[in-house]
């Protein structure tokens, strides 16, 4: 009797051709990372963090940049990448392709944990307001409109009061 194409796949079938492609997808991705060593060494701290190793295949590494000015300046350091790879035992390394993806400094960083500090709460202790100054208010509130004469004589208040 025939097989139907048609008929489920056992699981276990399907599940062992899975792990060979996972499995290499694996590898390709660590040895990519691996090469972000050398574009760190060759950009330095600054430049490195805007950018990323997106492959390497037949001896070309393409480069993703997190902004098109950031491409043009690696443009010009095509020569100096290169050199510090093949420095690095890349020696088949003969291209670099330089492109942009906005996404590529977001897949680079690594989320942090930030700790939120507690926002100082004003208790009344930091600011006075001189006596001259509660003058002054007064003195000026005698010539506002009535609106802005009330508001005014409110905040000198402020000022008399001793703390």
């Amino acid at each position: 009797m025939s097989k139907n194409r048609f008929d489920p796949k056992p699981l276990d079938e399907l599940a062992g051709s899975w792990s060979d492609k996972l499995h290499g997808y694996m590898q390709k991705a660590q040895g990519i990372a691996e090469l972000q060593q050398p574009l760190h060494n060759a950009l330095g701290p600054v430049l490195s963090k805007k950018c990323r190793v997106a492959n390497y295949q037949d001896g070309t590494l393409y480069v993703e940049a997190a902004s098109a000015t950031l491409a043009t300046r690696l443009n010009y350091l095509k020569m100096e990448i290169l050199s510090n790879f093949r420095a690095a035992g890349l020696h088949d390394c003969c291209q670099v392709k330089i492109g942009t993806n906005p996404e590529a400094q977001q897949r680079l960083t690594q989320p942090v944990n930030q700790v939120k500090t507690p926002q100082a709460t004003y208790t009344g202790t930091g600011r006075h307001m001189s006596t001259q100054t509660a003058d002054d208010l007064m003195a000026l509130a005698e010539l506002a409109p009535a609106g802005l004469k009330e508001k005014l004589l409110r905040l000198a208040k402020h000022g008399g009061q001793k703390k």
